[in-house]
């Protein structure tokens, strides 16, 4: 598949990413509307109705604040994901939820653990990581760009702030390091210009033929040359002024 062909803009780019807003609006606006707290439904360490938080937790915010502060990163890396990696990207959010909420299972504290952030976490460290391993030149940009944008978050894979669930950064990070490494992503053939494949032969090259082997440019061949080679021929086409042309 051509470059042009693998990165085609298509409406999942933005209908994805709207339908995950959705979905987590939706979700805390049943629970203003109705007066309801869905807190319990997120993931509760090493118990077994805890569990069930690995598939609901991400649509669950304890306030507007922790809901707005997820919805710009999670729209941003969704999009990017649809667009550079499309032909994964079902596994990466699917397998990206199911793993980062199991190792939040194991490694949180007793507590309700709750918000998108942890897969807000698998996408960036994801996009990032799979950029650099595939050292193509659009997606290492990619990836500078996420470290950019999204460096910050680094921070918060540990215990440096008071009622945060670094447990679930840390876990999406891990994740999306993991998937990065073992999900088989399609990524366009680098272009190779002739001089760099492997059974270019420089004899062949019209442009370094005019240079010798130590990189000297060769000299224009002499009348006696052309006397030695009857095969090279140069041909001069000229045309005189006359002197009935009119001048202005």
């Amino acid at each position: 598949m051509s470059e042009m062909g693998h990165y085609k803009f298509s409406n999942k780019v933005i209908a994805i990413p709207l339908l995950a807003m959705i979905l987590i609006w939706g979700v805390f606006w049943v629970e203003l509307a109705l007066g309801v707290n869905f807190n319990e439904f997120g993931v509760m360490p090493r118990t077994l109705l805890g569990l069930r938080g690995v598939v609901f937790s991400p649509f669950i915010h304890g306030s507007l604040e922790h809901l707005y502060n997820n919805t710009i990163s999670l729209a941003i890396l969704v999009a990017a994901l649809w667009y550079f990696y499309r032909d994964v990207a079902w596994k990466v959010v699917l397998y990206g939820i199911l793993l980062s909420g199991f190792l939040t299972w194991i490694i949180g504290r007793t507590s309700y653990h709750i918000g998108a952030s942890g897969l807000i976490y698998v996408l960036a460290s994801f996009i990032f990581f799979k950029g650099i391993f595939s050292s193509y030149f659009r997606l290492v940009s990619l990836s500078l760009i996420v470290v950019f944008i999204y460096g910050s978050m680094l921070w918060y894979i540990f215990p440096v702030k008071e009622g945060m669930s670094w447990e679930g950064h840390l876990g999406g990070f891990l994740t999306g390091l993991f998937l990065a490494k073992v999900v088989k992503a399609r990524i366009p053939p680098t272009k190779k210009y002739e001089w760099e494949k492997e059974d270019f032969n420089e004899k062949d090259d019209l442009f370094l033929k005019h240079f010798d082997e130590n990189g000297n440019f060769r000299e224009l061949p002499t009348d006696e040359d052309i006397d030695e080679d009857s095969s090279l021929r140069i041909n001069y086409i000229f045309k005189e002024n006359s002197e009935k042309e009119s001048k202005t």
